[in-house]
């Protein structure tokens, strides 16, 4: 087959992803704190991006006022003789009969300019020896006082954390210089919740002292406040809570060292153990639940974020939903058109052009797409709100099983974007916050062949079964399963169990142990 050159048209199609349309995607599916990061980072490198209301920037007017008395005061330091008129006209507001001569200043004043103190750079007769200032660490660099920076609030609203509790309490407790190193050396390796991470003989090789001395150390931090603060587990924890109440006996000894015993509510082998009657383990075991296993979460907690929802949805007088965008959430930016046309104007060659074209573009893209993404999420919204009115209603029970696919079809969208918008996105509804991913659950059929369940409301139902059993009566997985499929629920015993697990409900043993602790405790 001879080769040879010839030219060929052909036509085809593909799907093609403009940057925009990939920012537009990441926007739909960010939350509104991350989008309210986005959209700052926005406003600060695009200089034709300003928030929509912002008063902050000058008027124009004042822009002028300002410009004419800079002007003005530039004119006044020369020695022309026509400048006085252009100062006196331009900052009328300093007062037409101001006298700036050396007689009429000392009249004001009351005394002479000689009159100056040691530090203003006049005549000084003697030296003045000025005492240091008190509490020096509070000034920080020396001249916050001066320039107004200053904050005395600062300082009484600081939270303490938990390494300066114990570095406090350290610096009374031991004197000896060495013994501080190291126990601020253990102090750093606390966490959050109060327990010492790590391993003491690598303590004790990096600093080059020996392990004695370090568990030395160790032994007077954990008799710091708070109680239970620098142990290594959870027994350790607890019995240091004890001993600080005076109740280390060899009966609660026996019963914090067999923790898993407890956990698992195998009070026989605990009474074995402690060598305690059924009062005194119940006693004890109070007592334990008393104790905090997390000593060190009491200082410098960190802030938790609360939800904020995205969609409000209020009962209407005639009956229906009103689903409403959370205007809070919505960042709200606008086009500078005039900064726009007067950056325009000044523009000369063809590398500035290009880039206030391409601030104009990305502006006027990022407000259609944060736009865009509002609407996509009143419309999705809506659909929910419509899909599941039962909820809304009547409550979990009525929940419907709802995929991504309904709704895309009922709203004319792809699967993908209704998955991206339902990610952390939040309602607000009557019966409390809920994340537009919690109304799309799977489905489990019904028994009798008539309309399947919601997932969500089957786990439901399987805790109110679980919640209103007795102590002579605890239902097991397939006694649940009957009364299920009595309710017409066809579902398996494993999935019974599984709901169950992750509802975090023991199972029916557990139960039956701690239900009839409970009642022996009470009586």
């Amino acid at each position: 087959m001879a080769l040879s050159q010839r030219l060929e048209f052909r036509q085809s199609q593909a799907l093609v992803m403009t940057p925009q349309l990939m920012q537009a995607i990441k926007l739909l599916q960010l939350s509104s704190l991350d989008l309210a990061a986005y959209v700052e980072g926005e406003l600060e490198r695009n200089p034709l991006l300003e928030r929509a209301g912002d008063d902050d920037g000058p008027s124009p007017g004042h822009e002028t006022d300002s410009a004419a008395f800079d002007a003005a005061g530039d004119r006044g330091g020369d020695n022309g003789g026509d400048s006085g008129g252009d100062l006196s006209a331009s900052a009328d507001w300093i007062g037409a009969d101001l006298e700036t001569s050396r007689s009429s200043m000392e009249q004001g004043l009351g005394t002479e300019l000689e009159n100056v103190f040691p530090d203003d750079g006049g005549e000084k007769t003697a030296p003045v020896e000025t005492p240091p200032p008190a509490y020096t660490e509070w000034s920080g660099s020396g001249t916050g006082g001066e320039d107004g920076d200053y904050n005395l609030e600062a300082f009484v609203t600081a939270e303490t954390t938990l390494a300066d509790h114990l570095s406090e309490q350290m610096a009374l407790a031991i004197h000896d210089p060495a013994q501080r190193m190291i126990g601020q050396y253990l102090i750093d390796m606390v966490d959050e919740t109060g327990y010492l991470i790590g391993d003491l003989q690598s303590v004790a090789d990096k600093l080059g002292c020996s392990l004695g001395d370090v568990e030395a150390v160790l032994t007077i931090l954990q008799g710091l406040d708070p109680a239970g603060i620098c142990a290594r587990n959870l027994t350790e924890c607890l019995a240091l809570q004890l001993k600080e109440r005076n109740r280390f006996d060899p009966a609660m000894r026996a019963l914090v060292e067999n923790l898993p015993l407890l956990a698992k509510r195998d009070l026989a082998a605990l009474r074995r153990l402690c060598g305690v009657d059924d009062e005194d383990l119940a006693d004890m075991i109070g007592e334990i639940r008393s104790l905090n296993p997390k000593p060190g979460l009491a200082f410098g907690s960190t802030l938790v974020q609360p939800i904020v929802p995205d969609v409000f949805v209020r009962a209407a007088p005639d009956g229906t939903w009103q689903v409403e965008l959370n205007s809070d959430t919505l960042p709200k930016v606008l086009i500078s058109q005039r900064y726009h046309a007067q950056v325009s104007k000044s523009t000369k060659n063809d590398k500035d052009k290009s880039y206030i074209a391409d601030c104009l573009q990305t502006a006027t893209w990022l407000v259609r797409a944060l736009d865009q993404r509002a609407k996509t999420i009143l419309k999705v919204s809506s659909e929910i709100v419509r899909q599941q009115d039962g909820f809304f209603v009547k409550g979990v029970q009525h929940l419907r099983p709802l995929n991504l696919k309904t709704v895309a079809d009922a709203i004319g969208m792809h699967e993908s974007t209704v998955s991206r918008v339902t990610a952390n996105k939040y309602m607000a509804t009557s019966r409390g916050i809920f994340e537009l991913k919690y109304f799309f659950t799977s489905s489990i059929a019904a028994a009798d062949g008539g309309e399947a369940h919601s997932a969500e409301a089957v786990r439901h139902r399987i805790k109110l079964l679980i919640d209103a059993e007795r102590a002579d009566d605890v239902l097991s997985d397939d006694t649940i399963v009957d009364k299920l499929r009595g309710a017409g629920i066809d579902i398996a015993r494993r999935t019974v169990a599984k709901y169950r697990e992750a509802m975090r409900i023991p199972s029916s043993v557990q139960r039956r142990r701690e239900k009839q602790a409970a009642s022996a405790g009470v009586a």
